[in-house]
């Protein structure tokens, strides 16, 4: 297991510096630069020119991306154009939204997801498997933001159930209570949009599992329905259903940017599109490294249980 997980974290490296190498040249490629935030009526153009220097602007691309990457490995991201801030403080800021907003959208789609999978795989054609269809089109078919839209037309403006978005509803006084309820209609966006692969991987797996010897030997030998399903069919059946877990991180993290976006929620993906919008480079490479680093982590986690469901895979 050592050798197997060493071998996995040194792939993980070149896929890092990658990364953030290619982020780096396509956000100061981009047009405009920080510094046209900063001018003012006043300014000539010598002090614009010193503005370039004094935020190293001037140097050319690979220089700056050689000393951002000291500063990474010196424990600093650096400091925000924007605000003066440093960036882990900003991104600190943040996350905690942003992990609480994912976290509970995975694992509602994971749970809601594999269970009506398992029963629309064990009943076919009944009530279960067309709820399980339904569910299924709907976050397959639909785009994050239109069913977002939807959700605050029909639960906040039409039923006024729920609020349109922010985290709270008066910054200065927070409970949690307040934070469920502004975190209900974005956990519940995210969640239907993944939900749909969950369903198909987990059905279409338990289908191909059924079907195997193994589970006809282990009804004649008349262990009961839930031993046979849970014990064995599942079991078996987990391995694809982790390499879809695995593979849905980079879209949860793309559809908490927008969905943070529609709702207000004040988590990593509005950060990232407000950097993008000042050309906060700092930010935008900070943000950039939490995500390559949590996607890495769990690909890491995911190989892990992989390895654990099949020993074959650690050779």
């Amino acid at each position: 297991m050592k050798n197997f997980l060493f071998k996995r974290i040194l792939v993980m490296i070149p896929v890092f510096f990658g990364m953030t190498i290619l982020v780096f040249l396509l956000s100061n490629l981009t047009p405009g630069s920080p510094v046209d935030a900063m001018i003012t009526p006043e300014m000539t153009p010598a002090d614009i020119e010193a503005l370039y220097v004094r935020m190293g602007l001037d140097q050319p691309l690979y220089v700056q991306y050689i000393k951002w990457l000291g500063r990474l490995f010196q424990g600093s991201l650096g400091y925000s154009y924007r605000t003066g801030t440093e960036v882990i403080r900003v991104i600190g800021e943040r996350v905690g939204p942003t992990l609480l907003l994912t976290g509970i959208a995975l694992a509602l789609s994971i749970l809601i997801g594999v269970v009506l999978g398992v029963l629309a795989a064990c009943k076919p054609y009944s009530m279960w498997d067309y709820l399980a269809s339904g569910l299924s089109f709907i976050g397959a078919g639909f785009p994050t933001f239109f069913l977002a839209l939807i959700s605050i037309y029909l639960l906040s403006v039409r039923l006024k159930w729920l609020p349109t978005g922010g985290m709270y509803t008066n910054a200065n006084v927070r409970d949690w209570l307040d934070v469920i309820k502004h975190l209900i209609q974005p956990a519940a966006v995210l969640a239907i949009t993944m939900m749909g692969s969950y369903i198909r991987q987990t059905r279409s797996a338990m289908l191909e599992v059924l079907g195997e010897e193994y589970i006809k030997m282990a009804r004649a030998k008349g262990l009961r329905e839930k031993v046979v399903l849970y014990s064995h069919a599942l079991r078996n059946a987990m391995m694809p259903i982790a390499t879809q877990i695995g593979m849905s991180v980079p879209f949860l993290v793309g559809g908490a940017v927008v969905t943070e976006q529609v709702f207000g929620w004040p988590g990593m993906g509005s950060l990232m599109v407000l950097s993008i919008t000042y050309r906060d480079y700092p930010v935008i490479m900070g943000v950039t490294v939490y995500i390559t680093f949590a996607v890495m982590a769990v690909n890491l986690l995911m190989d892990i249980v992989y390895a654990l469901l099949d020993p074959r895979v650690r050779n």
